[in-house]
């Protein structure tokens, strides 16, 4: 199928897909003392997202590919003392992505093909506030702008009209995403943090 179509210069296409969003956490230790409280995310809930595909041929086995869209998703963010939960906090994100991936190809085996992908992504949380909301019982607040480096392999399926592929992609944050400027009277749920990034594993199906 689609003998030829590895060989057009620029093609596009759309993704749809399931995400799992999760935080990495340095913890304060001087904090944990103090308060006794220990955060954690309890619960791992997906989310999805949809792309819009754009692949330029860079050779026979590389593409540079930009796929800016949408995601959404949540985490669950517990905070225990003496192993017990005290609180929970649901931490929503509606992230613009927009990544850059050099793809790296296989050689083509009938109508399938592996590949390799990696690059970097800025995403930007729609959903981060700029300041407290008494009425959600949230208080922690996120950074908007974040920087993520990307990695994933993923297999290209020919079929008769068009191309379809699955992909697994780690997305690691390495910018601290917390604010450091806690609600009044709720300082230890963001004493208890010292360092925050986020982390998505990300399962795709593009359509091009």
């Amino acid at each position: 199928n689609l003998p030829n179509y590895d060989d057009k210069l620029l093609h596009f296409g759309f993704t749809l897909g399931l995400n799992n969003m999760d935080f990495n956490f340095q913890r304060n230790a001087l904090a944990l003392q103090q308060d006794s409280l220990f955060a954690d995310v309890s619960v791992a809930d997906p989310g999805f997202h949809v792309l819009i595909v754009s692949d330029l041929r860079l050779g026979p086995y590389f593409n540079l590919r930009f796929q800016p869209g949408i995601s959404f998703g949540q985490r669950k963010l517990n905070y225990l003392k003496d192993g017990e939960s005290v609180r929970e906090m649901t931490v929503a994100s509606n992230y613009l992505d927009f990544p850059l991936l050099l793809k790296y190809k296989a050689k083509r085996i009938n109508n399938f093909r592996p590949y390799l992908i990696g690059g970097v992504n800025v995403r930007y949380d729609m959903a981060a506030r700029k300041d407290y909301d008494e009425e959600s019982n949230v208080y922690v607040r996120l950074k908007p702008l974040d920087f993520y480096y990307e990695l994933g392999m993923g297999l290209d399926f020919y079929l008769t009209y068009f191309k379809f592929a699955t992909e697994l992609k780690l997305s690691v944050g390495f910018k601290d995403v917390l604010v450091h400027e806690p609600a009044p009277g709720y300082e230890e749920y963001v004493r208890a943090i010292d360092r925050l990034t986020s982390r998505l594993v990300v399962l795709s199906f593009h359509f091009e």
